[in-house]
């Protein structure tokens, strides 16, 4: 056995970003697949773990590829074939495959903090978790498809470039630079399945292959965002809806943040929604559409009062500014708070503000 790499040469080390950018690139790419490239990428993965060779098939996006799957399960069940046996799992684990033996230990774990712990490559991880928060709704809530672990084990045993690309990059950067070869057909494989392929579902007779995305926004700080619009959209139309960072239901998504109607701040549940609804339509046009009054201040804290007829009861609002981020968050209190310190308490369950030994 050769001996182990102990440390980074100066050249090396500048070379780190280089392939973070990489690999950034190569995840957030909205070409579509060359299917002949992906076709032959399969082919080489499952020949490398010694699997044979599948038929492959082509969908446009997760959602399609997903479908595919549940169909066949069903059919499975009817004609008692085996084409969906268990491959997922076992294909990623025996091409995920680091060459710690040829790199010293310290060293290998400061490469992984370097190259995969980086904004650049945490940013194409916010990807995968919205793709499948969609998959959800749209299969249960959409096509009333209960999700039972038949349904769901696909979308966990799948092999996703997006929580991939680090490892991808780990081992290009091993492979190019410091010359490691342990298992080094295996990773490359793996390598080729983040560059060639989007969503793949791999099992035992057949490998659905996934399209990537067509559109992919995101805002100035890099989080997924678009107004009025998909910030993901797939080729077939399956879509993500995102504001600066937070997903959205499609009936908000769909239309542009001048569009958005004050009144549902009454009806949404979810706080994280409420505050980008807030920060959507702007606290200015709240207060204008309600026709808000200001009725006491305690430091950064506002009671309003609405009187226009929105409610069967008459709306008080306790509107919050965040010192550290200037976000404004608004909160219905009871009709009987006589102040805004009294709203604080209300909202804090019965603590005074003067008790607070830390203020957020």
């Amino acid at each position: 056995m050769s001996q182990k790499i102990e440390q980074l040469t100066p050249e090396q080390e500048a070379l780190i970003p280089v392939y973070r950018e990489k690999w950034r690139r190569i995840a957030l790419s909205s070409e579509p697949i060359a299917r002949q490239k992906a076709a032959d990428t399969i082919k080489a993965a499952y020949a490398a773990v010694c699997f044979e060779e599948p038929y492959i098939l082509f969908c446009d996006s997760p959602f399609a590829g997903l479908i595919n799957v549940i169909l066949r399960q069903r059919l499975n069940q009817f004609r008692r074939l085996n084409e969906l046996g268990e491959v997922g799992f076992d294909l990623e684990k025996r091409l995920l495959r680091q060459p710690e033996d040829q790199i010293n230990c310290q060293l290998h774990h400061e490469l992984k903090y370097q190259l995969l712990h980086q904004p650049q490559l945490q940013l194409v991880r916010q990807l995968e978790s919205p793709i499948k928060r969609k998959l959800w709704l749209q299969l249960e809530g959409q096509l009333n498809i209960p999700l039972d672990d038949k349904v769901w084990n696909p979308v966990f045993n799948c092999i996703e470039p997006e929580s991939k690309v680090d490892y991808a990059n780990l081992l290009d950067f091993c492979f190019s630079v410091l010359n490691c070869t342990y298992e080094q057909k295996k990773g490359e494989a793996l390598q080729s399945l983040v560059k060639e392929c989007g969503w793949i579902f791999p099992y035992e007779k057949i490998c659905i292959v996934c399209d990537r995305p067509r559109i992919l926004s995101f805002d100035n700080e890099q989080r997924l965002h678009a107004e009025g619009a998909p910030a993901i959209q797939f080729a077939d139309g399956f879509s993500v809806y995102a504001y600066h960072g937070v997903k959205l239901p499609e009936k908000y998504g769909v239309l542009h943040p001048n569009q958005w109607q004050a009144k549902w701040l009454l009806e949404e549940d979810n706080a994280e929604l409420r505050r980008v609804l807030i920060q959507g339509i702007g606290y200015s046009r709240i207060c204008q559409e309600w026709q808000a009054a200001e009725l006491d201040f305690w430091q950064e804290y506002t009671l309003l009062k609405i009187d226009d007829d929105v409610d069967i009861e008459p709306i008080y609002l306790l509107k919050m500014t965040c010192p550290s981020t200037g976000f404004i968050h608004a909160l219905r209190v009871p009709p009987d708070v006589k102040s805004a310190r009294e709203a604080i308490c209300w909202v804090n369950w019965g603590i005074d503000p003067e008790e607070f030994s830390v203020q957020t």
